[in-house]
């Protein structure tokens, strides 16, 4: 009841903020958070680079030049497991403040990621591995995802220790090193480097969260995120004995492998409604107009209604929030141009909603396949990803920050469709929460992973006081 009434309260936070004006940053502390985004973004840290262990040394070469203990300041080389990628070595950042005395608590982990998706200089109008402000925006590959938590994080540390505070409860940095591919470095953190970061009690990721504006206004809204959806992949192969083309039969590989796709295509998974996104929809009902927030309070007033969640779907900004969705992504088929196909086969992407078994959802597609000869696979040993519980101290915590620098503005929880370092510890039984504070101009900057990639300006120095904010809230009490 305790976690309801929490939601009840992120989902529809107080018009009127009593909120403490936001702390203010030194010039000199601006300039150091500008330069320190610059070199992140200017380091190409793309797995096959082999950039990300000279970031991670020129992270913790900064800490501890800023008195943080060199003993508790390690770049961990590890293999990323991907024999595609031209160079596999990458590195995690392990950063451990300790509280002084005896901690009466465990520690809270910071969570993010160093490693950037791929960008060509042909593809953007400005270069993506050199920073540049244009228009008050700053422009470069990791900007949004993530580096402005990297930086946001780490900036708001030094603030900290600057100032002469101290935690009371130890604090662990962990940046992984191959979150956009295979995400090793993040099951190596909630398994086997476990004791390294002390067993912590919750962690906040960089990688999650954040605030939305319309052009030329203020904030609209900001979100915490407390669960994301399993990444699954799945392979349908269909064989055949093949033969010459121009003797062509009914039982083509291709044709089978098709068909399969359009009743994939035609499925709709069961509507499925949890804490985070029960709140969230309370909330966004309040905010949307005429038969799109009709169908959010129809569908919250009766979860079998399955007629609404469709309504919501047909919506772009909802698509995959009400339900697992697949999607095919790949195909191959044939061997040439004048024999018919002896094997054709289809990638399918899956997204699933939290709780939901990986291996469930390979039975569900074998039978709205429906057909013996498609055979399906899983590419991956994922597990179900887990949604975090609403705790009353980081949604505090949170709703302080977000108000000190955006007074009144609504606080949701929200589910991510996406994937990130969460997923392992959520599921290893460590609560995470993505409770950046980045506000961006929606849908102008919604440009991660693609062309001209920005964050605007201001952004920058307000994540860093967001993140100080944060953690004496958390640390300190």
């Amino acid at each position: 009841m305790r976690r309801l009434i929490v939601a009840a309260s992120l989902a529809c936070a107080s018009s009127v903020s009593t909120a403490a004006p936001a702390p203010t940053m030194s010039a000199t502390r601006q300039a150091e958070t500008r330069a320190m985004f610059e070199r992140l973004v200017n380091t190409p840290t793309v797995i096959g680079r082999g950039q990300v262990p000279a970031m991670a040394r020129y992270l913790a070469d900064q800490y501890i030049a800023k008195g943080f203990q060199a003993a508790d300041v390690q770049v961990i080389p590890y293999d990323t497991g991907s024999a595609t990628t031209g160079n596999d070595t990458t590195a995690a950042l392990l950063v451990r403040w300790r509280a002084p005395g005896k901690a009466t608590k465990k520690p809270i982990l910071l969570l993010g990621h160093m490693d950037v998706v791929e960008a060509k200089r042909e593809d953007s109008t400005t270069d993506p591995f050199a920073l540049t402000e244009r228009d008050g925006y700053l422009y470069g590959r990791g900007t949004i995802d993530m580096k402005n938590g990297i930086a946001g994080i780490t900036q708001a540390l030094f603030e900290l220790k600057a100032a002469g505070w101290t935690p009371k409860r130890d604090i662990v940095v962990f940046f992984t090193g191959d979150e956009e591919t295979n995400g090793v470095g993040a099951d190596k953190g909630s398994g086997e480097w476990l004791g390294r970061l002390g067993h912590p009690e919750f962690g906040l990721n960089a990688d999650g969260g954040g605030g939305e504006r319309k052009a030329g206004k203020g904030a609209t809204s900001f979100s915490m995120q407390t669960a994301e959806k399993t990444f699954a992949g799945y392979t349908l192969t269909v064989r055949n004995r093949g033969g010459h083309s121009s003797k062509p039969r009914k039982d083509n590989a291709i044709y089978s492998l098709a068909h399969a796709l359009d009743r994939i295509e035609a499925h709709r998974f069961t509507p499925m409604l949890n804490e985070t996104t029960r709140a969230y929809f309370a909330s966004r009902a309040k905010t949307e107009q005429g038969a799109l927030a009709g169908a959010m309070r129809t569908w919250l007033a009766n979860p079998n209604d399955g007629a609404a969640p469709d309504l919501i779907e047909a919506d772009e900004s909802y698509v995959g929030l009400t339900r697992t969705r697949c999607v095919p992504t790949r195909l191959f088929g044939g061997h040439a141009d004048n024999a018919l196909p002896q094997v054709a086969t289809a990638l399918i992407n899956c997204r699933i909603f939290p709780g939901v078994d990986p291996n469930q959802v390979q039975a569900d597609l074998t039978a709205i396949v429906a057909d013996p000869t498609v055979v399906v696979t899983r590419n991956d040993k994922y597990v179900a990803s887990l949604a975090s519980p609403l705790r009353p101290d980081v949604v505090s915590a949170f709703e302080h920050a977000v108000h000190a620098l955006h007074p009144g503005v609504a606080i949701t929880p929200e589910m991510s469709t996406g994937a990130s370092d969460a997923r392992p510890f959520r599921v290893a039984g460590i609560p995470i929460y993505g409770t950046d504070g980045t506000l961006v101009v929606t849908p102008d900057d919604n440009r991660a992973h693609g062309k001209d990639e920005r964050l605007p300006v201001a952004a920058l120095t307000q994540n860093v006081v967001h993140w100080t904010i944060l953690l004496r809230d958390l640390a300190g009490k």
